[in-house]
């Protein structure tokens, strides 16, 4: 698959989820990323804001399997990943498989499941595989988990920790839509269901295809060692407690790889890095003192972003 057929599969689904989803064109195009890279997305926001409804439109468009788990405090390990059962009629045990084995999870509420369950998506979200009385499942390609909390409710939960958010590439808040978007949206809605109308545009093989050749983007050095800069100042700052983990680099990398082409280039840029820096990295800070919300961390990625020295882009992309 060449980069402008990534290109022109993006806009597809951007076009798609438009009909259902209005206003979010960022929001999807960042999603697109997140499925691309095989990375995960956590949704931050109050209820109501149209996230789930997202996620079923992205399954929809793309005719993945779609799989909802809304996480409650006693929910299991076993009800993610399945259970041995004994089969009296075959006079043997079987493996029933859990929510987990499907190509896009929507881990509703995911902060009220308890730390015990919350660790059972570590192993399927960094391995793509699940491990289920000492036998270790490989899951289906693609696997995304899309997970969802509301950042003003907190009795009753259990946040998120650093292993686990390290593990999303993305935190994206959907936010309110403006009057002009909320007019459509009551418009939209009224006498129809535009979910139940919405027609696929490409397949999980294509997402499959263009998950193979995204990382042929070329980035030079002084690109890389601008991103390094970014990574390291986190590192070094008074008012961070844990900076970026190699980790948070190669997402950063990857992300900045899928929009390049997304802006229709072969190769990438500074700019790139700098538009995927604020959802790759924000999430990924452990703060010190009083103020530690998303939103402060992403303001620290912006003075980080000042602070660093840019590289001239004459040459680059021409090697």
């Amino acid at each position: 698959m060449s980069f402008q057929s990534i290109n022109q599969l993006a806009e597809r689904l951007k076009t798609n989820i438009g009909q259902v989803i209005v206003g979010k064109e960022s929001v999807t195009e960042l999603l697109f990323i997140a499925l691309i890279t095989s990375g995960h997305v956590l949704l931050e926001d109050v209820p109501g804001t149209g996230k789930t409804l997202l996620a079923k439109s992205l399954a929809q468009s793309l005719k993945l399997q779609f799989r909802r788990v809304q996480f409650t405090p006693d929910l299991l390990p076993s009800d993610l990943s399945g259970i041995q059962y004994y089969n009296q009629k075959e006079g043997g045990f079987e493996f029933r498989p859990g929510p987990l084995f499907t190509n896009l999870l929507l881990a509703d509420e995911i902060n009220r499941a308890t730390p015990r369950t919350q660790s059972s998506l570590l192993e399927c979200m960094e391995e793509r595989q699940i491990s289920v009385d000492g036998e270790t499942k490989r899951l289906d390609k693609p696997f995304m988990v899309i997970a969802t909390q509301n950042p003003v409710e907190h009795q009753g939960t259990f946040p998120l920790p650093e292993a686990q958010l390290d593990r999303f590439l993305f935190k994206i808040q959907m936010g309110y839509p403006t009057t002009e978007e909320a007019l459509q949206i009551l418009k939209r809605f009224n006498n129809a269901d535009p979910l139940s109308q919405l027609d696929a545009v490409a397949t999980a093989a294509d997402i499959a295809e263009a998950q193979r050749h995204y990382a042929e983007v070329r980035i030079e050095d002084e690109v890389l060692h601008y991103l390094l800069q970014l990574i390291e100042r986190t590192r070094t700052r008074d008012d961070i407690l844990v900076g970026v983990s190699p980790r948070g680099s190669q997402a950063l990398l990857r992300a900045s790889q899928v929009h390049a082409i997304l802006r229709g280039r072969d190769y990438v840029t500074p700019d790139d890095v700098k538009a995927m820096a604020k959802p790759v990295l924000a999430h990924r800070l452990s703060l010190r003192g009083m103020q530690r919300s998303h939103k402060h961390a992403e303001d620290i990625i912006e003075d980080i972003i000042r602070q660093t020295a840019v590289p001239a882009e004459a040459g680059i992309g021409s090697r």
